[in-house]
């Protein structure tokens, strides 16, 4: 019988926390396509600023044609689908280096590491950072991902930070 090692357990659960993320983005892509109409009538309102404080003062960085609207959303799916893949082949790949030397697990990172980047683009500078600071979301009672996006960049950032330092040996 094999006795499990530290080691072992490090590795195990950097992919686990790999299939967790995946799982996530799996779901978001999910609520996103099957739920369009829902999700896109949030993203109609940040964008147009029509519910924010400021909405008059800041209305020339609204966007309220529709069509750019639609593609903004689709831009969004698109990330959301190429963090998901890239995720779910960081995922296969740790599973399947996991009894391999830390130096070829090391490099079994490389595409979860990648998939977490574009969620972190995504969560934090697309929604934080443009969603909050420059369409003013955070100041809209009701249409506002600002604190939603914060829970997500408060796990995958310290994930990304865990999956890639290498300490496994």
């Amino acid at each position: 019988m094999n006795q499990i090692t530290t080691n072992h357990v490090i590795k195990f659960s950097k992919a686990t926390l790999m299939l967790f993320v995946s799982f996530f983005g799996l779901l978001v892509m999910y609520s996103n396509i099957t739920d369009y109409a829902t999700n896109y009538e949030y993203l109609s309102h940040i964008l147009s600023m029509d519910t924010t404080q400021a909405s008059s003062r800041y209305s020339e960085r609204a966007i309220i044609s529709p069509m750019l609207q639609h593609r903004i959303y689709w831009l969004i799916i698109t990330l959301e689908v190429m963090y998901t893949t890239f995720c779910i082949m960081g995922t296969y790949y740790l599973y399947k280096n996991i009894n391999s030397s830390s130096k070829k697990f090391h490099e079994a990172k490389k595409f979860a590491i990648i998939g977490l980047l574009i969620a972190l683009f995504l969560y934090y500078l697309c929604f934080q950072v443009i969603g909050a600071e420059w369409f003013n979301m955070d100041q809209s009672q009701h249409w506002n991902y600002k604190d939603w996006a914060q829970h997500i960049v408060d796990f995958m950032l310290p994930s990304l930070l865990y999956v890639a330092i290498r300490i496994e040996r």
